[in-house]
């Protein structure tokens, strides 16, 4: 593998969706010694995503009277809501990266769904596209042409950050057995997802150690 102007990005690993976490993904911790030794590797840049969400986020069913987590809404403005239970919320143990993630290996962290009214799976956009993270910025500045994205969730916001870095003109590769699934059902509707987004789908094993 080249490494040169390429960066792992590292997504959302944080406690909330971890093991006994609030919005837990089956398996997740099994991604931390994988993800840690990828983060390793001679990369030019790794760059970690955060949820960062306000207590009022629109995502949180306790904000929305009646509703229950998991509930599918229509907002206002007339998208599709999956509600959810309260998860990394701004300065909560549950926002904050797991800590036995190597983060000496982190380059720079980006935070996302700070906007209470809308939300924000993409580490690059939110769900609507009309604000951008620092993402972008931060990958320009240092050069990037190629970013491997891993992390959580693979069916949300790993599967959205790897299609919008593809669509702002990287060569974008989604590293499936470095990701875990809130629906593992639904994985061969992210496959085709991502095919048609024509981002390149690899396993670890095809990163060169």
């Amino acid at each position: 593998m080249n490494y040169e102007k390429s960066a792992l990005l590292v997504i959302d690993m944080q406690y909330d969706f971890m093991l006994d976490g609030s919005l837990e993904v089956k398996e997740a911790n099994d991604l931390i010694q994988p993800i840690n030794d990828l983060m390793k590797l001679n990369w030019n840049l790794v760059v970690a995503s955060k949820d960062w969400h306000p207590e009022n986020h629109i995502s949180f069913a306790s904000n929305h009277e009646g509703c229950k987590p998991y509930d599918e809404i229509i907002l206002e403005d007339g998208t599709k809501q999956i509600l959810w239970p309260d998860h990394c919320i701004q300065n909560s143990s549950g926002a904050e990266i797991h800590a036995e993630m190597d983060q000496s290996c982190i380059d720079e962290i980006v935070l996302k769904g700070q906007n209470p009214n809308v939300d924000s799976y993409s580490a690059f956009f939110d769900n609507n596209h009309l604000e951008k993270t620092e993402m972008d910025t931060i990958l320009k500045a240092n050069g990037i042409e190629n970013i491997y994205v891993v992390g959580l969730a693979r069916d949300f916001c790993v599967k959205w950050t790897a299609m919008d870095g593809q669509e702002l003109g990287y060569n974008s590769y989604f590293v499936i057995d470095a990701t875990k699934a809130v629906d593992p059902s639904t994985d061969d509707e992210v496959i085709k997802e991502l095919k048609e987004s024509n981002v390149t789908i690899i396993k670890i094993s095809d990163i060169q150690y």
